[in-house]
């Protein structure tokens, strides 16, 4: 029950913040990682290689070949293995920055411990070379790395070799993408823009897309302007919701979720929302009385009382979903 008691007064807190930056709102469009992915050889492992496969074998010739060797048959070893390499380009990464990559066997190498990376070009969708990989594997604490001995991680492990070209500075207008779509909280950030700028220049095209025309004033001054206009604040509105994971029993929801006059009934459990008047006449000991008013933190502080589990909470949350006398979306994961 502290658990559960937790999770809604901290929603609570959350919730009464009320202004929040626009950078925490929303996204600008073309400013975000880029996926890369390579193919490539892990090697001096300790017997703990692929130990051969047809992918891996092939792939030893072809570096041997690279190397100014001709092997005339194919290369098998244990200290080996094949390995798919990920990485995030970050937005306006630069030639000659480096990044992290994350390595992971696609082989039956038991251990991916003490190898290292052979030099791995890592593409993007458009099959150009953006990044090149190589380096001595990391794949945590002992423990951990038993645990996950197939996957490791080299930081820095990457290089850039190409940009990804945006003229950032040019921009005649932007588009602004909010993380969580609503319309309430899209009318707001226009309204703000505008006012804080003196001008006409935001407008809310849905509940996700905000446009802003550069100010004159502001050409040739992007970065400059997307400071000013990032650290604006709004209070931003959302969907009233409960989310409910009934594998581990955990409730979070908002405590302005609103209830409807309801009487509830649950095993030793009785409930009932209604009018002041109910409330203050003259009750058995096995019912609760909440006012009509009364939130769902409410509810749950009175439920907490009678001592509810997990479960009664989850099976009574339903049921006021079902009979509508709760306000709100309900979304089980």
């Amino acid at each position: 029950m502290k658990k559960i008691f937790f999770l809604f007064t901290l929603m609570l807190s959350l919730t009464s913040l009320g202004e929040t930056r626009l950078k925490d709102l929303i996204t600008v469009k073309g400013v975000r990682d880029n996926p890369i992915i390579g193919y490539g050889l892990v090697i001096g492992l300790n017997g703990t290689g692929d130990g051969g496969g047809e992918v891996t074998n092939k792939s030893l010739k072809r570096m041997f070949q690279k190397l100014g060797l001709n092997p005339q048959n194919e290369v098998t070893s244990k200290n080996v293995a094949a390995v798919i390499v990920t990485a995030k380009l970050p937005p306006f990464a630069r030639q000659g920055q480096k990044i992290d990559i994350t390595v992971s066997s696609i082989g039956d190498a038991s251990s991916l411990a003490g190898g290292t990376l052979m030099v791995t070009p890592l593409k993007g969708g458009d099959g150009v070379v953006y990044a090149v990989a190589s380096g001595p594997l990391s794949i945590g604490g002992l423990e951990k790395g038993k645990k996950f001995a197939t996957t490791g991680t080299i930081p820095n492990g990457a290089i850039v070799e190409n940009e990804i070209k945006i003229d950032f500075d040019k921009k005649k207008s932007l588009r602004f993408a909010l993380r969580n779509p609503d319309f309430t909280t899209a009318a707001r950030i226009e309204k703000t823009i505008n006012q804080e700028l003196g001008g006409k220049y935001a407008i809310a095209k849905d509940a996700t897309t905000v446009d802003l025309i550069i100010p004159f004033h502001y050409q040739r001054e992007v970065v400059h302007l997307v400071a000013i206009v990032e650290n604006f604040k709004v209070i931003s509105d959302s969907i009233t919701k409960i989310v409910i994971n009934e594998r581990t029993g955990t409730i979070v929801a908002g405590g302005d979720v609103q209830l409807s006059s309801v009487a509830i009934s649950h095993g030793d459990l009785t409930i009932e929302v209604k009018g002041n008047e109910a409330a203050n006449s003259d009750k058995p000991n096995s019912l609760y009385f909440v006012d009509k008013k009364s939130t769902l933190n409410d509810l749950v502080k009175s439920l907490n009382a009678f001592g509810a589990t997990p479960e009664d909470l989850i099976s009574i949350f339903k049921a006021l979903k079902s009979n509508g006398a709760l306000v709100g979306d309900v979304e089980f994961i």
